[in-house]
């Protein structure tokens, strides 16, 4: 928790000096990820982590004209969620990983997120509010039940806010677009995207709780549906042509996260 103050130290007199420059957003984003990899449930299985991050990576490198050092981890959960670290660091939970049943669900998700880094919402954000108290609410909207231990609540008493939360109706809309066109300029069938929302708006409806995570960091309705399939229509036919929609390779993947222990179970506090 101490790197997270100094952290966000760091970051309210960045934004007080009137901008943050990559190198710093990155130095930023490093410092978060050094403690969110320390606290949350990192799946730690060396085939899941290098496919995870040759496909992260296989679009990413495609929508960033800033040479980031781009991370994707996965976080041994069974809620449903995503998350970008500013700097080019991705989280994606088991769970959202589990009710995927194509690669090109996966790599939508993954082109939403770096979207968001690259057009760097959370920087916007952290530029608007000025705040010092940010770190830990990443945490806590990743995997809701870590603020659920003491070291979550201590954090929460003491006012850590959720910056990188609740971006802008704005900031989804602008993520999709992004997403579309990282994962189109990859090769992969943007068509995943909104067959994503659909997947997780229909678990909605059978369980609300297993995807109220999702929900609180990625406001979706059926009108996201109707505007990425739009904006997809808006391409040429021929370059969507082609375009990949699974592989052997993400289901042997999917598989290999099957075959592995139940995720961790969350930390409750003494007492309840």
């Amino acid at each position: 928790m101490r790197r997270f103050a100094m952290a966000a130290l760091v970051a309210g007199s960045i934004t007080a000096c009137g901008g943050v420059s990559t190198q710093q957003e990155v130095q930023l984003g490093t410092d978060y990820a050094s403690q969110i990899n320390a606290q949350l449930p990192i799946i730690q299985d060396p085939t899941i982590s290098q496919y995870i991050n040759l496909l992260g990576d296989s679009i990413a490198r495609l929508a960033d004209d800033r040479n980031l050092d781009w991370h994707f981890y996965v976080v041994d959960s069974p809620e449903v969620n995503a998350f970008a670290v500013p700097g080019g660091f991705i989280y994606m939970n088991r769970g959202l990983i589990e009710r995927a049943q194509t690669l090109s669900q996966v790599a939508g998700v993954l082109g939403h997120e770096i979207g968001h880094v690259t057009q760097r919402h959370s920087i916007q954000q952290m530029e608007k509010s000025q705040q010092a108290n940010m770190g830990f609410g990443l945490l806590c909207i990743l995997t809701p039940s870590v603020c659920q231990s003491q070291a979550g609540s201590a954090a929460l008493q003491i006012g850590a806010g959720a910056l990188f939360a609740n971006f802008s109706r704005k900031d989804e809309q602008e993520a999709d677009v992004d997403g579309i066109k990282n994962i189109i300029r990859a090769g992969i069938d943007p068509s995943g995207i909104p067959e994503m929302f659909e997947i997780l708006l229909a678990e909605r409806e059978r369980s609300p709780g297993a995807v109220d995570a999702w929900f609180s960091t990625h406001p979706t309705e059926e009108s996201r549906i109707a505007d990425t399939r739009k904006v997809i229509a808006s391409y040429d036919p021929l370059i969507l042509q082609g375009l990949t929609k699974d592989s052997p390779n993400f289901q042997q993947f999917k598989q290999r996260l099957r075959s592995l222990p139940p995720s961790p179970p969350p930390k409750r506090p003494p007492g309840l």
